[in-house]
């Protein structure tokens, strides 16, 4: 980790080749240079979820439920150019722009059912790990479902590689899927006829609705919204008006192109499924297993060893854009930050208790069902994450000029009309059948449940209308810079001051001011630990990756006014071993640290920095409390 001045011109990261300076290149190599976020978002629009949802409509319905997957991916491309235009313009991502605009306890619900889609998310990706591992290997599903909390292991490895081995691992992994899928389809030879006549739109009801909103669910992914908006953010550009709108432009052309791609997956896989099975009159193919005998049966050895090994790369490549989503969601609406490894093993336990529940309680039979429910569950969560964006995306206050146009505003509202009611037919159809077999749980729980979300629901979409002025509340994870008073001077001349922006900075800086005096040289120190800022390093231009950098020359200013010399320091990511890199390079003396005093439990979620820091640094540390 190098130190790294503010002002200093760093290059942006490709996300697809390497790091680039935006603003130094020209025609397609300057649109090469905005590539990539997108393709890292389109990973999840392929994962076992959609491949799920996908085989069931086309076994069930044969190629009639193809306008679905069009419709899904037409309104995918809208909502995720509207969560980039988010990010570009504003430097939030959607769960920080959420907590900025909403009350604080909004926060916390809309918090629980994020989380709540990327588990469902997840768990789609547990299941299709070990269903791939059973279909390659014979490993029994329990055995594959357990193996699955080892891929923990391969996201860290991979995130200690770097970004370019993580992302290199992730087109690898897509790669697999489409020549896997594209080999099938000249096995299958489908009829072009019937596939047209399947963009014709139908009305669904029963099974057909279901699976629809399932496959809506498993492409329009909520904390794919979360996650897009954020990963812009890491290109740096001229902040003026033509530079937004040509980062706008970019953008919507790398999401165009990905999203449209993994609509092409989408399709081969229902359009297999329809050719395969529906037109064998094979009907009830639901299941992925089943899926993979019946094409044994029918076309050999081929086509379900290459079915398989495909499955285990979706749900691979699709688990390291989960974990990263987890974190902006945790980060952005509670301003909560845990270890990566144990954000990551939470998410994956929360996924697997159920997974192992189902297959003990109802046998493996069962894990298809749960796998087009975890796509369902997206879909309840995604007017939660919808209705936010279209609202602040819509804001001419906040947007300064790049609020979208009127016609894109309905568009987007229509969007979320028509996902709001699709969810709200099938939960009225769900109840009414659960209530008809007499469960008293349904009127007692699911009923009253069903009804204070909806509440919610309807909150979030008419708060920002009626409140006349968003509060423009600070939201970056810490607070404002403090005022520090007149210190006698003392001995060190090379001085490291670790800040974070909490009340705990005056204590910790006058501790340090004592210790040198006016002879010395202060160094402020302070980490980005954002998601964006530990996967991108100095490239990182989040919103409070500035926000905090401006925060350290508040601090600088103020040291400067009462007659003390500084220099400020922004690391990434790895708290400790940012401070430690620092402290060497500048060749400091002494290093003052502020303790937070929290022990045990606290310890274990939010790390132990000062021991760290301390164990690895060769020169004194002042702990101040």
């Amino acid at each position: 980790m190098k130190k790294t001045e503010p002002k200093k011109n760093t290059e942006s990261l490709s996300e697809v080749h390497q790091s680039v300076d935006t603003s130094k290149r020209t025609g397609w190599r300057r649109i090469l240079s905005f590539i990539g976020p997108a393709y890292l978002v389109s990973v999840g629009y392929m994962d076992p979820g959609n491949w799920a949802t996908d085989i069931a409509g086309g076994s069930k319905f044969g190629y009639q439920l193809i306008w679905i997957l069009l419709m899904s991916n037409l309104i995918a491309l809208l909502l995720q150019s509207l969560s980039a235009r988010l990010g570009i313009v504003r430097g939030l991502d959607l769960a920080q722009a959420s907590r900025n605009a909403y009350p604080k306890w909004v926060n916390i619900p809309l918090f629980a059912l994020a989380q709540t889609a990327i588990v469902a998310c997840d768990l789609a990706e547990i299941i299709g790990m070990a269903i791939g591992l059973n279909l390659l290997f014979g490993l029994p599903l329990i055995w594959g479902i357990s193996v699955t909390i080892f891929d923990t292991v391969l996201l860290l490895f991979l995130l200690n590689k770097g970004m370019r081995k993580m992302e290199a691992f992730i087109v690898s992994m897509v790669f697999i899927v489409g020549v896997s899928f594209l080999v099938e389809m000249f096995i299958v030879e489908p009829s072009l006829n019937e596939i047209v006549k399947g963009f014709e739109p139908s009305m669904l009801s029963g099974e057909a609705l279901y699976i629809a909103i399932g496959i809506i669910g498993a492409t329009v992914m909520p904390h794919n919204l979360y996650l897009h908006s954020s990963l812009v953010q890491t290109r740096k550009f001229e902040r003026d008006t033509k530079g937004i709108k040509e980062a706008i432009k970019f953008n919507f052309i790398d999401t165009a192109v990905a999203l449209n791609l993994a609509f092409f997956v989408n399709a081969a896989i229902l359009i297999l499924a329809a050719a395969a099975f529906y037109k064998n009159g094979l009907h009830e193919v639901a299941e992925i297993q089943d899926a993979h005998k019946l094409l044994q049966n029918i076309f050999g050895n081929v086509a379900p060893a290459l079915f398989a090994i495909a499955l285990i790369a979706a749900g691979q490549s699709s688990t390291v854009t989960g974990t990263l989503a987890g974190q902006i969601v945790m980060e952005g609406h509670l301003k909560l930050r845990i270890q990566p490894w144990l954000r990551r093993l939470i998410t994956r336990l929360l996924a697997i208790i159920p997974a192992f529940f189902t297959i003990l309680w109802f046998g493996n039979e069962a894990l298809g069902g749960l796998l087009i429910l975890s796509q369902v569950v997206l879909s309840l969560q995604l007017g939660f994450a919808v209705i936010p964006l279209i609202h602040f995306t819509s804001d001419k206050k906040t947007m300064k000029g790049f609020a979208i146009k009127p016609w894109v505003q309905i568009l987007a509202w229509v969007s979320s009309i028509v996902i709001v009611s699709l969810n709200v037919k099938l939960v009225i159809e769900e109840i009414s059948n659960w209530g008809a077999e007499g469960g008293w749980y349904v009127y007692a729980i699911i009923v009253p449940l069903a009804a204070l979300i909806g509440m919610l629901l309807l909150y979030i979409f008419i708060y920002p209308l009626v409140k006349s002025r968003i509060q423009d509340n600070n939201v970056a994870p810490h607070g404002n810079a403090l005022n520090i008073s007149e210190i006698e001077k003392i001995n060190y001349i090379r001085i490291g001051i670790t800040v974070d922006f909490s009340k705990n900075d005056r204590t910790t800086i006058r501790h340090a001011l004592i210790q040198g005096g006016k002879d010395a040289h202060y160094h402020l120190i302070h980490v980005v630990e954002t998601a964006v800022a530990r996967y991108h390093g100095d490239s990182a231009m989040d919103y409070e990756t500035q926000s905090d950098t401006k925060n350290l020359e508040k601090y600088q200013a103020n040291l400067a006014e009462l007659g003390y010399n500084s220099t400020i320091h922004i690391g990434y990511g790895g708290t400790v071993k940012a401070i430690v890199d620092i402290s060497n390079e500048t060749n400091l003396e002494l290093l003052v640290m502020g303790a937070h005093g929290h022990k045990g439990l606290k310890d274990l979620i939010l790390g132990t920095t000062v021991n760290s820091v301390r164990h690895k640094v060769s020169i004194p540390v002042l702990i101040v409390r």
